[in-house]
């Protein structure tokens, strides 16, 4: 019996219990987290908190021509609200995110289910084509769309006389804001479809055979399984066309030497902020103007999110 038991228990038998860490190792353990999150803090205590405080700083005070420098509290916010120019270049990108994002939106959609459902030819092909305009920069892109809708030399007003046909006004009054839809959708239909796209490669297989059994289709399919399942990347690319729509800046700055007339140093929001800034160097107010922007945007998606989670609720 001894024996026994002495070989069925050796002294180096593996304990089943859990490992205890030594009390320096667990020190240590701790201390491995807040180094690995520093990079992070520092960075973005530098490139984000830093600068917004300061900007937060300049917009309560106001540059005089006698005195100086004046701390004036919340009058810089108190005469932006009341700026007509500021209004209507929020007005006028409220109007171009009505337009412009669910235009864009609709067609990602529509790229991500074709991608998906299979049925393409050279799916990775068109996948790519679809995508490549987003890694064009925004300003390259302006300048190639500035030269094609050109009324003088660009392609389509060639075109329109050769034919004997009005010349399209691309960059008149009435088509300007169109216009500038069309290059944003250009940019980015690629970067939402990628989205929605890999939304839909993540839905669990066993639903579409699930689907099957019950017979049905492809259309059923889309609408009662892809689209549910896509609500929270649309929901994604939602936000970010909020965020992008309200800070338009780099398209309407870069056609404005194109179309002055049309285009004026106010005509949204953000780039009325640049030029008060580096033209006018009214930076206290420009950091105001800022600041408000600011937070219409968070206004704006945060309507967006208490009306999407209002439908959602039963």
């Amino acid at each position: 019996m001894m024996t026994a038991t002495t070989a069925a228990s050796p002294k180096g038998r593996r304990r089943d219990g859990p490992t205890r860490l030594r009390p320096g190792g667990a020190r240590r353990h701790r201390a491995a987290g807040p180094l690995f999150v520093a990079p992070f803090m520092v960075l973005f205590l530098l490139l984000f908190l830093a600068p917004l405080g300061y900007a937060a700083y300049l917009s309560l005070f106001q540059e005089r021509l006698i005195g100086g420098t004046a701390f004036v509290g919340l009058d810089n916010y108190l005469q932006a609200l009341k700026d007509p120019l500021l209004i209507h270049g929020i007005g006028r990108v409220a109007l171009f995110f009505v337009i412009q994002v669910p235009v864009m939106l609709v067609l990602a959609l529509v790229f991500a289910l074709a991608l998906d459902s299979g049925l393409l030819r050279l799916a990775r092909v068109i996948r790519l084509g679809i995508f490549v305009p987003y890694a064009v920069p925004s300003v390259v892109a302006a300048l190639m769309w500035g030269y094609l809708y050109g009324p003088d030399f660009g392609p389509f007003a060639q075109l329109s006389r050769k034919l004997d046909l009005p010349v399209p006004h691309f960059l008149s009054d009435g088509w300007m804001l169109g216009s500038l839809a069309n290059i944003v959708t250009w940019e980015f239909v690629g970067y939402n479809m990628i989205i929605l796209y890999a939304a839909l490669r993540t839905i669990p297989a066993e639903l579409y055979e699930a689907a099957a059994m019950d017979g049905a289709g492809a259309w059923r399919v889309a609408w009662s399984i892809k689209l549910p399942a896509l609500r929270p990347a649309l929901m994604l690319t939602l936000l970010f066309s909020v965020i992008g729509s309200f800070q338009l800046f780099n398209e309407p700055k870069l056609l404005m030497s194109i179309a002055p007339d049309v285009i004026s140093s106010s005509y949204t929001a953000n780039l009325y902020s640049y030029t008060l800034a580096f033209t006018g160097q009214q930076l206290n107010y420009a950091a105001t103007v800022s600041f408000l922007l600011g937070l219409v945007i968070v206004i704006v998606s945060y309507a967006v999110l208490l009306t999407a989670n209002r439908r959602r609720t039963p």
